[in-house]
């Protein structure tokens, strides 16, 4: 086990990384807004955020800037970002070149862990189970390379469950984590994948900058500064006390597997999604969106606000009902202003309203509480709603 909590610079280098495969999922979704181009781009999405979760296990357990470790992350690093480069064909004529990508990603994660625990019984255990999980789905992404159409999709959602469900299906005891550490680096990538959505804004603008651009800018930092408060005001501060206050072992693991590898998948797949609204109403000037753009605008701040309302419940088994209320209000506006014609620019607006709302009625209602938590470093009691 590694000393200390502390993220290290070849992490967050590594991070960054995921920057670009973030970037060019919302590209696959913003250039086909279909339900299929949805589809692909989360798919794609969910591949590469589980490549990336697994070196958050892997960095509590080695040092990875110390000896080879540093080598075999930097050639993980150049897999992630040929991966990522091939996104938008990876459906397509890339679909092979991402697979061997793919493989050399989790491969070194699992090399690396079968190293780490050599002297680990337990933990050699867990890696062995994952590594037949990842084996198996690898080798599906690869048929699923020499396929197309709705085969090709199927056999990818299945490389996605494996990989993802091998460590709910063979357990969790063996694992090994350090508390602050694993939090923070996923507390990190959440603020890189709402920095996505604020890059979304710059990439969406067209050349001339006039007033509706400056609104909708300046719409976007309103909606993405709500979501970072909701995530990092009280939310990541109690989460990461709760994980470094359970039990070491079976009961820590089984958390922050959870909590974090499995329900930080929505939220950032939730801002993805976000993002490509944004982009979309920057797109198409004053007409109003359609479902699809809808959807994704309203819908995937609903996912990231609906996977709070889990990960709370998972951690302090409490149900944030302000926050359930919100993301069903979002859902119930996708049918009413699509029926209504709601102008895009207008959309966004009730976005940010809702948002604000929310967080205005946070702040006030339990200023109390969020004083102790953010001051004092005491568990956070089980508001009300």
């Amino acid at each position: 086990m590694r000393e200390g909590e502390r993220v290290t610079p070849l992490e967050l280098f590594f991070d960054l990384v995921f920057v670009l495969a973030l970037t060019q999922c919302t590209t696959l979704m913003v250039r086909t807004p279909t339900w299929i181009g949805l589809l692909k781009g989360l798919l794609a999405l969910g591949m590469l955020w589980w490549g990336w979760t697994g070196y958050a296990w892997l960095t509590s357990v080695v040092d990875p800037e110390e000896g080879s470790v540093r080598l075999v992350i930097f050639t993980a690093m150049a897999a992630m970002l040929v991966a990522a480069l091939c996104v938008p064909g990876a459906f397509g004529d890339e679909a092979l070149l991402f697979a061997c990508a793919y493989a050399v990603l989790r491969g070194s994660h699992i090399a690396l862990f079968t190293i780490a625990s050599r002297e680990d019984p337990a933990l050699r255990r867990s890696v062995a189970s994952l590594g037949c999980s990842t084996a198996i789905a690898v080798g599906l992404l690869f048929l699923a390379a020499f396929t197309g159409g709705a085969f090709q999709l199927v056999l990818w959602g299945l490389a996605l469950a494996l990989d993802m469900g091998g460590p709910f299906l063979f357990g969790a005891e063996g694992w090994k984590l350090v508390p602050g550490h694993f939090a923070e680096r996923h507390g990190l990538i959440v603020l890189i994948a709402l920095g996505e959505s604020i890059v979304a804004l710059g990439v969406g603008a067209r050349a001339t900058i006039d007033a509706r651009v400056v609104v909708v800018a300046l719409l976007g930092v309103v909606i993405a500064a709500a979501l970072w408060w909701v995530y990092f005001d009280v939310t990541a501060l109690v989460a990461e006390r709760r994980l470094a206050q359970t039990a070491e072992g079976r009961e820590r693991n089984e958390m922050a597997r959870d909590s974090y590898s499995y329900l930080h998948l929505p939220m950032v797949a939730g801002i993805a999604l976000l993002a490509v609204g944004l982009k979309i109403v920057l797109e198409v000037r004053g007409a109003s969106l359609r479902l699809v753009p809808t959807a994704a605008l309203l819908g995937g701040t609903a996912a990231y606000l609906l996977a709070h309302v889990a990960f709370r419940l998972r951690n302090v088994h409490s149900l944030s009902g302000r926050r359930l209320l919100c993301a069903l209000i979002l859902l119930a506006l996708i049918p009413i202003t699509l029926a209504i014609g709601v102008p895009s620019l207008a959309t966004l607006g009730i976005l940010a309203a809702a948002l604000t709302m929310l967080i205005v009625y946070e702040a006030t209602r339990y200023a109390d509480v969020r004083d102790r938590v953010r001051h004092q470093g005491s568990p956070a009691p089980k508001p009300r709603d």
